[in-house]
């Protein structure tokens, strides 16, 4: 090594020592943080070992110093709602926290319907985003990270945003919607932490300790501690990235000409219909890519504007070409289709649209009830209809999720997102420290293959939860599954009722409260639009359980039943101020049967706060549900003030 390779090392050191000697703060308390009043508020972090640290927060100065292991902390006095304030913490370096609020702060958490934020639903809610003006409303979004060998102690990004203007549009939907009716209610500032990940199980936000009764989850998580085993999983499912992956097989792509080319001539190209699945319009179960082309007619009113195209959903993903030039794509099946089209490129007359679909399981194409067209201010141009089709690519089936190694033991494939533990390491365990207010969650999609587990799931929630923040009685509110999938008009089994029942059952858990959202969902999409009512209904919740203010906040839930004759008398919590329908007219979605367990619809009336459900055809009945379906056509039992029941059955021992 040369006196110049010496001397940079050296520099490196120093540097990197330097660096580390920096006092610092944890990410999440930064310019604009929300501190929850009325309790100790806790500020922490990092500096050199011993490291005299000083705090100057409202007037007052508060000294600590850092442990052996380069760790501090303090505690500053409770203080009311109010702000902002200024905070300078200060050691070998200085650090000014600006902007700061005292008020309620809520952990906001789950998977996609959390996630969503107002952009996404910007058609819906253009005037709300247009006329936010709520600077004492702020968002956190927790960038998405998981860990499998531990909590980890800081996060690794992030900022808040105030809910004022297009600022407000990466805000959680539910979450804004939420804290807006609290804020108009109560005018305290809200701080919003979202953390949130799509498409993610209940098992990956619970914390270890969660997890005392569950040997076989206690195993995964101390293998995926274990360095060794976590490589050899590496080795055993090599990960398939660009370097490694074999040369696209799409004929689209691959040919002299891309299929989107405007010089390209199609041939032997058949009909299809849009919107619609291609299994269903002769396509026999392909996952794989497949080429949509129409030419569209453009009124010259539109030639040369900028355009938007909505295209629904699209099952997976989709490119979207207008005239051989790329205007959008989006790389799996949720989010709404919703692309601008740029000035100068619509022409005229004839335009070639080209869509590219990927489909990796299941039916591939375009969601029905969903809008297809192009449009400008004045002029909107329909895409619906019959366009050309032909099939780019068959992806081959699958393979296990499971290898062996040498030794001949099964190795399992590991995803960290989905795996116990991994989001709250990362994503909740860094702010453990941080005073909350309550907590918001939303999840459940990703469990409803094993529904009969979620109910113990989310007690090991709640209460690893709970006890993380060292906050027992901390309110946890909750959103029931709305429905999905399509509709059923007679009487079935569904894994989502079943789900359902399993969330009805953390009732249980102290300090608790979930919101029904069976009349809110969308039997296409998972992701439905309606946020507003979904975000006010936990506000009810949270107004309830976190404002101790008395009222209705809840619709109606099972409470016991009794059978007289052939008729069952069911009674309700959360009846308000009176049972009713929400249409005027007579009960529907009630279904009941005999030792047989062979359901037929019932007939239904409500008698004062009891409902009384019978069928001439059943005269000893045994077992009743209530919505018991992924999709129920018509689950019109509410209380007066317009909270929907939540679904549930019986079943007479």
């Amino acid at each position: 090594m040369n006196r110049l390779q010496v001397l940079i090392v050296a520099l490196a050191f120093l540097l990197s020592h330097t660096l580390i000697a920096q006092v610092k703060l944890p990410k999440l308390i930064s310019d604009g943080v929300v501190l929850q009043r009325d309790t100790k508020i806790p500020v922490w972090g990092w500096a050199s070992p011993n490291e005299k640290v000083t705090v100057h927060f409202n007037n007052r100065q508060y000294k600590t110093k850092a442990t052996n292991d380069g760790t501090w902390n303090l505690k500053l006095p409770k203080m009311k709602a109010g702000g902002p304030y200024t905070m300078i913490v200060s050691g070998k370096n200085r650090i000014e926290i600006k902007d700061i609020l005292i008020g309620d702060v809520w952990l906001c958490s789950g998977q996609s319907n959390m996630v969503h934020q107002l952009n996404i639903h910007d058609v819906r809610y253009a005037d709300e985003i247009k006329t936010a003006n709520y600077p004492g409303i702020r968002h956190y979004a927790v960038p998405r990270a998981t860990s499998i060998s531990g909590v980890q102690d800081d996060l690794e990004g992030g900022n808040w945003q105030k809910a004022v203007g297009e600022e407000v549009r990466p805000f959680s939907a539910v979450a804004y919607f939420f804290a807006k009716k609290i804020y108009e209610k109560h005018h305290i500032p809200i701080g919003l932490i979202n953390a949130s990940v799509g498409g993610t199980p209940i098992e990956a936000w619970i914390a270890e300790e969660g997890f005392k009764s569950y040997p076989d989850i206690q195993k995964i998580i101390v293998e995926n501690k274990d360095t060794a085993f976590v490589n050899r999983q590496k080795r055993a499912f090599p990960k398939q990235d660009e370097e490694s992956s074999p040369t696209p097989l799409d004929k689209g792509l691959s040919g002299k000409k891309t299929w989107y080319d405007l010089t390209f001539t199609p041939k032997n190209w058949r009909k299809i219909n849009i919107p619609g699945y291609w299994e269903d319009q002769g396509i026999k179960d392909l996952n794989g890519v497949v080429w949509y082309r129409r030419e569209i007619e453009i009124p010259p009113s539109m030639a040369g504007k900028k355009a938007r195209v909505f295209l629904g959903r699209i099952v997976d993903a989709d490119e979207l070409y207008i005239n051989g030039t790329m205007v959008g794509k989006t790389t799996y099946q949720y989010p709404q289709r919703r692309y601008t089209v740029p000035e100068n490129l619509l022409k005229a007359g004839k335009n070639t649209f080209v869509i590219r679909v990927t489909n990796y399981n299941h039916k591939g194409g375009f969601v029905t009830v969903k809008p297809y067209c192009i449009f400008t201010d004045k002029d909107t141009v329909d895409l619906k209809g019959y366009w050309d089709y032909k099939v780019g690519e068959v992806f081959k089936p699958q393979g296990s999720t499971f290898s062996k190694n040498s030794e001949d033991t099964a190795i399992r494939k590991i995803n960290p997102q989905n795996e116990p533990t991994a989001l709250f390491n990362a994503m909740v365990a860094p702010f453990t420290q941080f005073p909350l207010k309550g907590i918001l969650w939303y999840q459940g999609e990703s469990n409803a293959g094993q529904p009969e587990k979620y109910a113990g799931y989310m007690h090991a929630l709640i209460g690893s939860w709970q006890q993380a923040f060292d906050t027992p009685d901390l309110p946890f509110i909750y959103a029931q599954l709305p429905n999905f999938m399509e509709v059923s008009y007679l009487p079935s089994e569904s894994g989502w009722a079943e789900l359902r029942e399993s969330q009805f059952k953390a009732l249980s858990v102290p300090n608790t409260a979930m919101t029904v959202n069976i009349d809110l969902g969308e039997w296409n999409d998972i992701h439905p639009d309606n946020k507003k009512d979904v975000g006010e209904r936990m506000a009810l919740a949270g107004l309830k359980l976190a404002y101790n203010e008395d009222l209705v906040y809840s619709g109606p839930l099972y409470r016991e039943h009794e059978i007289k004759g052939n008729k069952v008398i069911i009674s309700f919590d959360h009846t308000g101020s009176g049972l009713t329908t929400n249409d005027n007219e007579a009960l529907g979605e009630f279904a009941i049967a005999g030792e047989d367990r062979q359901f037929i619809w019932a007939k239904a009336k409500i008698e004062g706060d009891k409902v009384v459900v019978w069928s001439d055809d059943i005269p000893k009945p045994k077992y009743v549900r209530y919505a018991w379906a992924d999709n129920p056509d018509n689950p019109n039992l509410y209380n007066k003030e317009g909270l929907p029941a939540s679904p549930f059955r019986i079943e007479e021992q």
